[in-house]
């Protein structure tokens, strides 16, 4: 079975030359698959802790040679319209012709891409789109290039070169060890194909409701399946895994989609979580799973009455802060798609203002008719406010520091 979500065009005038265009609604798009294992066999067994090989700092590096200065510097030589490119992920459907973004980087100077849809061709074929991708992309300032690789249901690219990605509650009875390995193996078939970023793991932890009746995540298979605890152990293995490989993540959804009915891509029912507290069970896997590093967090679109009941995860200041102070997370805050039918109620040229108002960095967006308002949204209260001029700045330097950390900028 294929989940596609249709969105209706909002947006006139925007400049990708499409006809009929089917968006998948979110940065963690449905596309169904057989549930079944990777091509080599995964090793089921307990839990097995074990240390991170991540390398020490150069103590030869510079400050002037750090990402974040050289990201500030880059960032403070950008217009207006080249920081706020920065802080957009814009889809490309496997249907969509790769040459249509080349007007897109033009006209918006867009620094972010999202693989949708179901990419049967392999490594070849996805390869050969990031490539073009990438060319579009001006000297010296390459394109973050995403898809939403958990396994599973949720594997858009397939294909000779890439294993069948056994889904989450598979990927939970493997050892920490051993989902490492694999973590790293199938992150370098992403990284041979020109993808930098996937958008995993799933770390909601499902437990006050019945899986099933989770739609968005239990009744997937998407999440480990276990305990939070576990779950942080086994994100924390899928994260180093995929940094072996060259790869960078995101964990998402935070707070956490483990206590709502309701799927954020396709409705805004059943979408109010009132369990979820900042020293819950909940939210504790990706407590710890921070301590991995990952390079994003995704913020979900549910709202949690607990922690801020006026606005969903991705708007709320309130969440975001928590991940910031009480935390101390540094790296690139992403949204889960702002197409997607949880947010409806917002027009499309305020997505973006909430989320960067709200202290978001890069808005991921599901439907290619949103990335124009979203962006002259941005643009325009820049231009008559400066505060929220200089949050864009923060964002846009967040975003380049990552990118000069993986070699994607000089």
């Amino acid at each position: 079975m294929r989940t596609i979500h249709s969105r209706a065009t909002r947006g006139a005038g925007f400049l990708l030359a499409l006809s009929g265009i089917i968006s998948l609604s979110a940065c963690s798009a449905l596309i169904n698959q057989h549930e079944n294992t990777s091509n080599s066999s995964p090793e089921v067994q307990n839990t097995q802790s074990f240390e991170s090989r991540k390398p020490a700092p150069s103590p030869n590096v510079s400050i002037e040679q750090s990402p974040e200065y050289q990201a500030k510097r880059a960032v403070s030589s950008m217009s207006l319209e080249e920081q706020v490119g920065q802080l957009i992920m814009a889809p490309l459907n496997v249907t969509d012709d790769p040459a249509a973004f080349n007007s897109v980087i033009t006209q918006y100077h867009i620094g972010s891409a999202l693989l949708l849809g179901n990419w049967n061709g392999g490594i070849t074929q996805v390869e050969q789109a990031t490539h073009s991708l990438q060319s579009y992309a001006p000297a010296g300032r390459q394109l973050l290039i995403a898809s939403d690789q958990e396994g599973g249901q949720v594997q858009h690219l397939q294909g000779s070169g890439f294993d069948r990605i056994p889904g989450g509650t598979i990927q939970g009875r493997m050892t920490t060890a051993a989902l490492r390995s694999s973590a790293q193996r199938w992150g370098s078939q992403l990284k041979t194909a020109g993808v930098n970023v996937n958008l995993a793991p799933v770390l909601d932890t499902v437990q006050t409701v019945s899986r099933q009746s989770n739609a968005p995540v239990g009744a997937l298979n998407r999440d480990f399946g276990l305990d939070a605890n576990g779950n942080g152990e086994h994100g924390i293995a899928f994260i180093q895994g995929m940094a072996d490989a060259g790869v960078s993540t995101s964990i998402k959804h935070y707070p956490g989609l483990g206590a709502v009915t309701g799927n954020t891509d396709f409705t805004e029912h059943g979408i109010e979580d009132s369990t979820t507290s900042f020293d819950g069970e909940e939210i504790s896997a990706f407590t710890d799973a921070l301590s991995a590093e990952p390079a994003m967090v995704m913020m979900s679109l549910a709202t949690y009455t607990r922690l801020d009941p006026t606005n969903p995860a991705a708007f709320s200041a309130t969440i975001i802060d928590n991940l910031r102070d009480r935390h101390g997370f540094n790296g690139v805050i992403t949204s889960d798609s702002l197409s997607a039918a949880a947010l409806d109620g917002t027009s499309p040229d305020q997505l973006g203002v909430r989320f960067i108002e709200a202290g978001g960095d890069l808005a991921c967006i599901g439907a290619s008719s949103y990335v124009e308002p979203v962006v002259q949204g941005l643009i325009a209260r820049a231009k008559k406010d400066k505060a929220f001029a200089a949050k864009i700045h923060r964002s846009a330097t967040r975003v380049m520091t990552l990118k000069y950390s993986v070699d994607l900028a000089r």
